[in-house]
């Protein structure tokens, strides 16, 4: 059976939305059912170092007005903190707090999971393949929401 690029894309799609709404259900089960992916994506972002609503919508390709509204939804639920910056206490600095690092880790033993329960379906050679083949496909770097056209240039193609 051949299938279409567009088939290809929605696979790849399926893929994802597969691990992260399982992850979500998992972590949700696991005592945080108030996060959703864009959340991790700015937890991390924050703890890269985006200190403000600026630098986290640039990072995350979204605009500062939505920035600045994930950022009060993490606030209010304990998982970033607004401190005064020490060299100006008219600015306020975004970090992460223990119970943000703390879903980022739970996050992250329950991908793996997902990962080991994938390699029991399809065999761990096969999955180890896909992982390659992907790779070889994308890249081997994290995608990053901050540069557009990061799939090209990460494989030496023109953006």
């Amino acid at each position: 059976m051949s299938r279409s690029g567009a088939d290809l894309a929605l696979l790849l799609l399926g893929g994802f939305r597969t691990l992260v709404d399982a992850a979500t259900t998992e972590l949700a089960d696991r005592g945080y059912e108030d996060v959703r992916p864009v959340h991790d994506f700015a937890i991390r972002a924050i703890a890269a170092g985006a200190d403000s609503a600026s630098e986290l919508a640039r990072r995350l390709s979204i605009t500062k007005q939505s920035a600045a509204k994930t950022i009060a939804v993490l606030q209010e639920r304990g998982y970033v903190a607004r401190d005064t910056d020490p060299r100006d206490a008219r600015r306020k600095r975004l970090r992460v707090t223990e119970r943000g690092f703390d879903v980022l880790r739970q996050g992250e033993t329950i991908f793996e999971e997902l990962r080991d329960q994938w390699a029991r379906r399809i065999g761990a050679a096969e999955l180890a393949g896909l992982e390659d083949h992907l790779t070889a496909l994308v890249g081997a770097q994290p995608v990053r929401f901050d540069t557009p056209g990061w799939i090209a240039r990460d494989v030496g193609e023109p953006a």
